[in-house]
């Protein structure tokens, strides 16, 4: 339990504190960023080609490929953090909203495309899916949030 990393910390000042060395298998600092990048990168590549299966026709395909890449891409803060932090740092509230709606977008992605077979329902669920994942991201970066509300604000406002 103790090789994963579990901090009772819930905070994110500590994001990739080196003073922690079980943090995320006791890689060291530059191991943790590279599984990080690695992670981070095979997630968007998988969900990027899950459109190739919008060629075949194939929407359970898509819709497993897409989540996958984005489960994946998710799961890539886990080098940075530990998986336990990560789960807490998830529902903190600050992150629970987006958390909440891109796990059910996940379910319902995956629930219609194998029994509704809606292609249009199921983008649209990848969409939101994508947005929330986005938006949950966001709320890592400093200031990430207000810029992406000015930048949405500015176009909107026209």
């Amino acid at each position: 339990m103790a090789i994963w990393g579990m901090s009772s910390v819930a905070n994110d000042d500590d994001v990739m504190d080196d003073s922690n060395p079980l943090t995320c298998f006791t890689l060291n600092r530059t191991q943790r960023l590279y599984g990080f990048g690695i992670c981070f990168v095979v997630g968007f590549l998988i969900s990027i080609l899950s459109t190739l299966a919008l060629a075949t026709a194939n929407l359970p395909t898509f819709a497993v490929f897409f989540t996958l890449g984005n489960i994946i891409s998710l799961l890539s803060t886990t080098f940075l953090i530990g998986p336990g932090k990560q789960i807490k740092t998830m529902f903190a509230p600050v992150r629970m909203v987006a958390s909440i709606v891109f796990l059910a977008m996940i379910v319902l992605t995956l629930v219609l495309a194998f029994t509704v077979g809606s292609w249009l329902l199921c983008l649209l669920l990848c969409i939101i899916q994508f947005l929330a994942l986005f938006w949950y991201s966001a709320s890592y970066i400093p200031y990430g949030r207000s810029a992406i509300k000015k930048v949405v604000g500015g176009c909107i406002d026209v």
